[in-house]
């Protein structure tokens, strides 16, 4: 049994997230790449002979000591948007656990077999979809993903390690007790991570003529999942502007919902209204 979808489409959404980008330069907006933040601050009062501190109360500084002082703030921070809420002064949960899901691709030859996306139907026992097929703008289909702990927020790479980022995720008690709900189905999905053979047998559920030689390694993705202490994943929109003149000012968006790339004008509009309510715009 399948339900069809004669309508669902593919996109470049590199090229989608870069034309939103021209839209915001258009609009007279400025894009600031390589600015890692370190501090989020409100100024109480403004400097002497300066207007500008009370007009733009927030500061925003960088690791190299930039500053960016704005009127408000809206945080969407994915993989940090834990941290960035944190050092506004805003609650440490929902944390971020980071989950790899590594991907197979289809020989070229073989791609004739997938004529659009193929999903599984979820199985809500399971905090994840399962194995997928994907067709890509370039005529490559991806399969999968995988989903194992990742040891770096930004580690696309099975070697990729970071000390701080492995350490939060082992020792948070929500990744623990989700372990522990879970223990079978998560040792399966590191069999089937590390294992060529168990990924086959579950895609040949859908394509049952796919063969080993059909398959090869590919590219990785980090899923930024919000978990709870109590091991729950967190599946809604979790809006958080802490308390006091900031609740006023600072707005963080610390989970939007999957679909997140495909609904992500509608997904816009939410947090646009969300913005206007808070801030009262």
């Amino acid at each position: 049994m399948a339900l069809d979808s004669p309508y669902t489409g593919i996109v470049n959404y590199r090229q989608v997230a870069q034309s939103y980008g021209d839209d915001f330069h258009d609009a007279g907006g400025n894009v600031l790449t390589e600015f890692e933040v370190s501090h989020i601050n409100m100024v109480n009062e403004s400097p002497a002979g300066s207007e500008q501190g009370l007009e733009y109360p927030v500061v925003i500084r960088n690791t190299k000591g930039e500053e960016v002082c704005c009127k408000y703030v809206l945080t969407c921070a994915g993989l940090f948007s834990d941290r960035l809420s944190q050092i506004s002064g805003c609650s440490s949960e929902p944390r971020i656990v980071p989950f790899r899901g590594d991907y197979l691709v289809l020989k070229p030859e073989k791609c004739y077999l997938v004529k659009g996306n193929i999903y599984p139907v979820p199985d809500p026992r399971f905090p994840f979809l399962g194995v997928h097929f994907t067709p890509r703008m370039d005529g490559n289909v991806w399969l999968g993903p995988s989903a194992v702990l990742a040891f770096k927020r930004e580690g696309y790479r099975l070697c990729d390690f970071n000390a701080r980022d492995f350490g939060e995720a082992i020792t948070y008690s929500g990744l623990r007790k989700l372990v522990l709900k879970n223990l079978v189905y998560g040792m399966g999905e590191m069999y089937r991570a590390l294992s060529l053979r168990a990924q086959l047998k579950e895609l040949q559920k859908f394509i049952p003529e796919l063969s080993i030689n059909d398959i090869l390694r590919g590219p990785s993705g980090v899923r930024a999942q919000a978990l709870d202490s109590d091991g729950n994943l967190v599946d809604d929109f979790v809006f958080d502007g802490g308390s006091g003149d900031t609740a006023s000012r600072i707005l963080h968006v610390r989970n939007a919902p999957s679909p997140a790339a495909t609904s992500s004008l509608a997904i816009a509009e939410m947090i646009a209204s969300e913005v206007e309510e808070r801030f009262k715009l």
